[in-house]
């Protein structure tokens, strides 16, 4: 079916003070046609980094050394500014952590998602509002019809991220964008917006780039997994093997991590000893060996290539290679 999005050895920079933060080295993943793809990695492994990139949003400190962020058939990181305006929001659209980034609280939501289809101009204001209307009770809105004209400050958290949701589905888009939609929401609000997720993809035949910390969210909603760390990918998958028969360190690392992998009151979390390395200075070799408890000589000098598994799995790492 081919990619609907398709980022190529995508590498960004960040000047700062400082000075210059690797934040994303040579960067590759899809997302396929009515698929879901998951991001997971630490805070600082360049997942936000990597949705700006998809939108052709990076500040203007970012400097893009190579690569390329393919949607249709343009790189979107070359798009002029008319042709950009086109694929934001109409193509593809995005739904992030905290819904009053998407919602202004001075307007009404019939108002916010009226205004919002400007490119209807065939369509009467009514025609509009109608089709607002049963969006909001597609994410289930209850009294959407009488609820539309209230102000986002008079709905709950979790409505408020379901009012984001419709408004990012109002297009149509072929590809949604979730960043961490979940984070500020209770673990009972939290399972129905994924399973809201789940039946919009089946619904609306579109793809979902997912992004989370939460291993049990992406093992939930995801077809395909990527792992990042440190700017780099370092495992990618299907969801059945990652998780089963995970390849990288890390992404075990991860896997053990993961409060529901503890069994019995009593037994303390587990975690990965040190932190994300300072990205002005990466790691010589592999990113992840001043923390690998397996690291050997090499994993200090050269950085991995990729591994194949099985089924489409594969990861970089020395003790995979059999170096």
């Amino acid at each position: 079916m081919g990619a609907v999005l398709a980022i190529q050895g995508l590498s960004v920079d960040f000047l700062t003070p400082r000075g210059r933060v690797h934040a994303l080295r040579a960067v590759s993943l899809q997302v396929g046609r009515n698929r879901i793809v998951g991001i997971v990695g630490e805070s600082g492994s360049g997942k936000s980094t990597l949705v700006l990139a998809a939108l052709a949003l990076l500040p203007g400190n970012a400097e893009v050394l190579a690569g390329r962020v393919v949607f249709g058939d343009a790189d979107v990181l070359r798009l002029p500014p008319a042709a950009l305006r086109e694929v934001r929001g109409r193509r593809i659209a995005v739904v992030f952590q905290d819904p009053l980034t998407s919602l202004n609280p001075v307007l009404s939501i019939a108002t916010q998602m009226t205004d919002l289809q400007y490119r209807e101009r065939g369509r009467s204001r009514q025609d509009k509002r109608r089709r607002a209307i049963a969006l909001l009770q597609r994410v289930g809105i209850a009294d959407a019809a009488s609820r539309i004209d209230d102000y986002p400050h008079q709905f709950s958290g979790g409505m408020r991220q379901r009012i984001a949701i419709a408004m990012a589905l109002l297009a149509g888009p072929e590809l949604l964008i979730a960043d961490e939609p979940t984070t500020a929401l209770d673990v009972t609000l939290e399972a129905q917006i994924i399973h809201l997720l789940r039946e919009l993809r089946q619904e609306l035949a579109g793809s979902i780039l997912f992004v989370s910390h939460n291993l049990g969210l992406i093992a939930e909603l995801c077809d395909e997994v990527v792992v990042m760390y440190a700017g780099e990918v370092v495992e990618e998958g299907g969801i059945f093997d990652l998780f089963h028969r995970p390849g990288h360190p890390y992404t075990r690392a991860l896997l053990e991590c993961d409060p529901a992998s503890a069994e019995g009151a009593g037994r303390a979390l587990a975690t990965i000893p040190g932190e994300v390395p300072d990205l002005i200075r990466p790691p010589r070799g592999c990113v992840f060996a001043p923390r690998c408890a397996h690291a050997f000589a090499r994993c200090r000098e050269a950085s991995p290539g990729w591994t194949a598994l099985a089924g489409g799995h594969r990861a970089r790492c020395h003790l995979l290679a059999g170096a």
